[in-house]
């Protein structure tokens, strides 16, 4: 495990997560995930560590989820979920903060607060 932000420079919440950290004196490698996608295991490794299932982490509410014809009740598995975040990273929930073995979506930027 190591620490890191999953970051998009075009969203706000990323930005501002980006300079809480900063802020924080907290230097942890930026990982632009739209051109930098995370694995699989990468993906695993986070949402064990959110103690959450990967549909938790997807945005439901992002044109691309149904332009692919997704729907929340489809009835997929936590792996075939897995297999559309890493094929899709624009799904993913922003930012993601990894810190000390622990992790935070920064939706509210608060919950990242917690980790540090």
């Amino acid at each position: 495990m190591h620490d890191r932000i999953y970051h998009n420079p075009r969203c706000s919440k990323s930005r501002a997560t980006l300079e809480l950290l900063k802020q924080r004196g907290v230097d942890i490698p930026v990982i632009e995930y739209q051109s930098a996608p995370p694995s699989k295991d990468e993906l695993r490794e986070v949402i064990t560590l959110l103690g959450v299932k990967p549909l938790d982490i997807i945005r439901s509410g992002d044109d691309l989820f149904a332009d692919l014809g997704l729907s929340t009740a489809n009835g997929y598995s936590d792996e075939q979920w897995l297999d559309v975040l890493a094929a899709n990273p624009k799904l993913l929930q922003r930012p993601i903060v990894v810190r000390n073995g622990k992790a935070a979506i920064g939706r509210p930027i608060e919950n990242v607060m917690a980790i540090l």
